[in-house]
């Protein structure tokens, strides 16, 4: 289990039409940060959800306190990464916690309460909904640590377009709540204290329909999808892996500029 300062909690509320799973990222300290503990503790926590609750409705997921959905994944861990193979089994951890969204028999609403950076981003993107309040902010920044944006990042194109996206990976600059709703990155941005009033009235509404036709659909979307996104989620761990391999006597692009981030106290 990890620890209590590090971890998914799960809370519910029993409505006449079913069950709605509430999920918050807890790692506040690191602006929610995902470490592997985290990383494995979301796919675990999902389908036990999914087993264990017949009636589920939806799940809302977000992150612990007002500055952080999540803020990317864990840089001081990826900063350990020794070879190309823990790169692999890593990054496969983040791609597996996003997949396990992605196939969540119910519908997954992002809350967004701020930062949705990098894996963060690719958190929200891998769910069906994103609501945000007016400060979010969202980028991926992983070429300025010195690796590509990878896995779940393969979702950007469907929503914003291919040319957004190269200027979201490749200038890894941020975007603020207004621009992300402009591109269609996400689907509604309120103020901070409406936010739980949004997410409501989308559960109301899928309250009224079937949640058998509402499973099946999701379903069905997902077989809508480009059939070659698995191959260019497996590309991405390739490509992070490879941020890893280096020549004899001579330090990874990755390494170096992952130290210097750590270094770097004012970065976030």
């Amino acid at each position: 289990m990890p620890p209590a300062s590090a971890s998914v909690l799960t809370a519910l509320t029993r409505r006449t039409s079913g069950t709605i799973a509430h999920l918050t990222i807890s790692r506040p300290a690191k602006l929610n940060a995902l470490n592997s503990p985290l990383l494995t503790q979301l796919p675990q926590t999902l389908h036990s959800l999914t087993a264990n609750h017949a009636d589920l409705l939806c799940i809302i997921l977000t992150g612990a306190g007002s500055k952080s959905f999540i803020g990317g994944a864990d840089i001081a861990e990826m900063a350990r990464l020794d070879s190309p193979g823990a790169a692999r089994t890593f990054i496969s951890r983040v791609s597996g916690a996003c997949r396990s969204i992605r196939e969540c028999p119910v519908p997954v609403i992002a809350r967004v309460n701020g930062y949705a950076l990098g894996a963060g981003l690719e958190v929200a993107v891998s769910c069906d909904f994103r609501v945000v309040c007016r400060g979010a902010v969202f980028g991926m920044p992983e070429v300025r640590v010195g690796i590509p944006s990878v896995v779940e990042a393969a979702l950007l194109p469907g929503l914003i377009g291919w040319g957004r996206t190269r200027q979201l990976l490749m200038l890894g600059e941020n975007i603020t709540a207004d621009e992300a709703l402009k591109w269609g990155l996400v689907e509604k941005v309120v103020e901070p204290e409406a936010l739980d009033d949004a997410v409501e009235e989308w559960v109301c509404q899928l309250e009224k329909n079937g949640p058998l036709a509402v499973r099946r659909q999701k379903a069905l979307i997902q077989k809508w999808e480009n059939p070659s996104l698995e191959r260019a989620i497996q590309a991405g761990v390739t490509a992070f892996e490879e941020s890893f391999v280096s020549k004899e006597g001579e330090i990874t692009e990755s390494a170096r500029m992952l130290g210097a981030f750590l270094k770097d106290k004012s970065r976030i």
